[in-house]
């Protein structure tokens, strides 16, 4: 609908760290079901933008909406990607055990004994992971320690850790960095299949454009201590 409420808003918004201003005056709005790159150059703040939306940093000046709610309040709703992570070769947690993080963090993933059988929401956590896992197509290798798949396959295991719960809006901090082009481009396929079968809204920091380019319905543009946002070729120039 046209005149519903954007899933993200920013209005005059500003942030702050150590008491330098990262970016300020920033207005924003990311509709449902859009796919949306955050782009700009190293340190303008696109990382700090994701924590605002979180509610993990807050805003210094100006308001934000995320769901309809102030950041940090609809955070079930919301699937979380941090910046690539490296796992050491001898790390023996399985795939599947790190998906499971996603809906049950505060057991490490692991099952409880008997819980399967006497808590009936066990099971629907345990169904929902494996429809995750198979979603992102990670079905082949999810039982195999975390530390001895590709660097591909450790990032459909951690996309689909994100999407456990469910979520409204799936915000990715560099989900393609240190991947191979061909990695980049299934990761971004990937990426946007979930977007528009599911009408998720996804928001994804990236350096290079070209993956996902083919794919976005817009872009936040961080550098020079501000924001610019709307179509690609509005935006990029």
């Amino acid at each position: 609908m046209a005149d519903a409420e954007p899933v993200v808003a920013l209005e005059g918004a500003a942030a702050r760290l150590g008491g330098r201003t990262v970016w300020s005056n920033v207005d924003l709005e990311v509709g449902a079901g859009q796919f949306v790159a955050v782009l700009g150059p190293n340190g303008a703040g696109k990382s700090t933008l994701i924590k605002a939306i979180l509610g993990i940093l807050p805003l210094a000046e100006g308001r934000a909406r995320v769901l309809g709610r102030p950041p940090g309040e609809r955070g079930p709703d919301i699937g979380y990607l941090p910046q690539r992570r490296n796992f050491d070769r001898g790390l023996r947690v399985r795939g599947v055990d790190v998906v499971r993080l996603g809906s049950d963090g505060d057991r490490w993933g692991l099952p409880v004994p008997g819980g399967d059988s006497l808590f009936p929401r066990r099971r629907a956590e345990r169904r929902r992971v494996d429809e995750v896992i198979e979603l992102v197509g990670a079905s082949s290798f999810a039982h195999r320690p975390i530390g001895q798949v590709s660097g591909g396959e450790q990032q459909r295991l951690l996309i689909a850790q994100a999407l456990v719960r469910q979520p409204k809006l799936l915000l990715l901090d560099e989900p393609l960095d240190s991947l191979d082009l061909p990695n980049q481009a299934a990761v971004a396929a990937l990426i946007s299949d979930i977007s528009t079968e599911h009408g998720i809204t996804v928001m994804i920091v990236a350096h290079d454009v070209n993956p996902i380019v083919s794919y976005l319905d817009g872009v936040v543009y961080v550098a020079r201590g501000g924001a610019v946002s709307g179509p690609l070729d509005e935006v990029i120039t």
